[in-house]
């Protein structure tokens, strides 16, 4: 299994089950973030001794055990070394939960082991993050029609509450399950094709108050995932245009449009496209005054790639694409190879399905005091995979 760039084997000496296999890979990568903060190659080396100890908890002559990282609590004693993004510093968890450098609000602020959530739970605040994440899949025709619009979202949370209470968590007034009884709802609802929540979640109650309460666990977990496919806001449309110039060259005319508010913004959008395999040279022409964007063209692979680092919403970005081909190629032929186009992006604080958190609050009420946990909600949309055929 391939996490983070890492792949992730397990072998066998009889004929398990594979669904078993991928489950076990997937809940040792769960746990290894738990107690690293990051899954990487360097935060692996570091921590090697952790996650030999780790692993001799979770596995007991090849047969799992512990596969839950508040129940490993007392049985794992060794420090974490932490490590940056970078992998350029790392410290130990207790210089981390000494660290007097103020508290940031980031995409990497989930990011700390358990075991430095902890030492710091004494001395700091007590916090809750919630991130709802939310992967596209599009395909459009190449006449501009819509053939495939598909949403898989996930309500992932990383609780670092003392004592893991009892915790109630409120969505839209007007969420709807296919399915169960339609209750009235005004404006336009939000109709999910189907849900699975967390072992943790105790009580679900999505008709009437549109709750669901669950004690947490230690670590990063999902409590809901959802899906789809009706009634999206696509962020992104795109209008391509393939123009014969002579008898050797083939120009596409791209232009994207974000139908996204003004106040939103869609970061690292890449957009590449494979040309005819008898091109032998492409040049890119970018709207006057585009900053931010650049172009290349990979003769190896046969494929041109444009970045664009930051879309406005409601804004529109242009490309031109010169492709020339080798002699005595047929253009008509040579239309037949171009595409599809394949659309990359990330884009914070906005979500396609209209989810939102309404509240979270404890048994006693103590997320609404003054002095009570903080609490980070977060919006994230990415492209799974967003196609437009030509």
């Amino acid at each position: 299994m391939r996490k983070s760039g890492l792949y992730f084997v397990c072998t066998s000496r009889s004929n398990v089950s594979p669904s078993l296999a991928l489950e076990l890979l997937q809940r040792l990568t769960k746990i290894f973030k738990d107690y690293c903060g990051i899954l990487t190659e360097e935060s692996i080396r570091k921590n090697f001794v952790l996650i030999y100890e780790l692993l001799d908890e979770l596995l007991d002559y090849g047969h799992p055990q512990w596969m839950s990282t508040e129940m490993l609590k007392s049985y794992v004693h060794n420090d974490v070394v932490v490590v940056d993004e970078s992998g350029s510093s790392a410290r130990s968890a207790q210089e981390a939960g000494r660290s007097d450098k103020p508290r940031t609000i980031s995409s990497n602020a989930t990011n700390k082991p358990v075991a430095v959530a902890y030492d710091r739970a004494r001395s700091r605040k007590e916090e809750i993050f919630i991130d709802i994440y939310e992967r596209l899949t599009v395909i459009f025709h190449s006449n501009g029609q819509l053939s495939r619009a598909d949403v898989d979202g996930t309500i992932q949370m990383k609780s670092y509450l003392q004592g893991n209470p009892e915790l109630k968590i409120g969505l839209n007034d007007d969420l709807r399950i296919r399915g169960m009884h339609e209750v009235t709802s005004y404006g336009s609802p939000t109709t999910l094709d189907g849900v699975a929540f967390h072992e943790c979640v105790r009580n679900v109650d999505l008709l009437r108050e549109r709750a669901i309460v669950f004690i947490p666990p230690d670590g990063e977990f999902n409590l809901m995932n959802y899906r789809l496919s009706s009634e999206l806001r696509l962020p992104f449309r795109i209008f391509p245009v393939i123009e014969t110039i002579g008898t050797n060259r083939l120009d596409l005319v791209l232009k994207i449009r974000a139908h996204m508010p003004d106040n939103n913004h869609a970061a690292h959008v890449v957009v590449k496209f494979p040309v005819p395999s008898s091109t032998v040279g492409v040049s890119c022409e970018l709207a006057m005054g585009a900053s931010g964007q650049t172009t290349e063209f990979k003769s190896a692979k046969g494929e041109v790639s444009w970045f664009i680092k930051k879309f406005a919403g409601g804004g529109e970005e242009f490309l031109r694409a010169k492709m020339t081909m080798a002699a005595r190629t047929d253009l008509d032929v040579a239309r037949l190879e171009l595409g599809p186009i394949n659309v990359s992006f990330e884009i914070p604080m906005y979500n396609v399905s209209n989810i939102a958190v309404r509240y979270l609050r404890l048994n006693n009420n103590s997320l609404s005091k003054p002095d009570g946990p903080n609490r980070w909600v977060r919006y994230i949309t990415q492209s799974n995979s967003y196609v437009v055929r030509l």
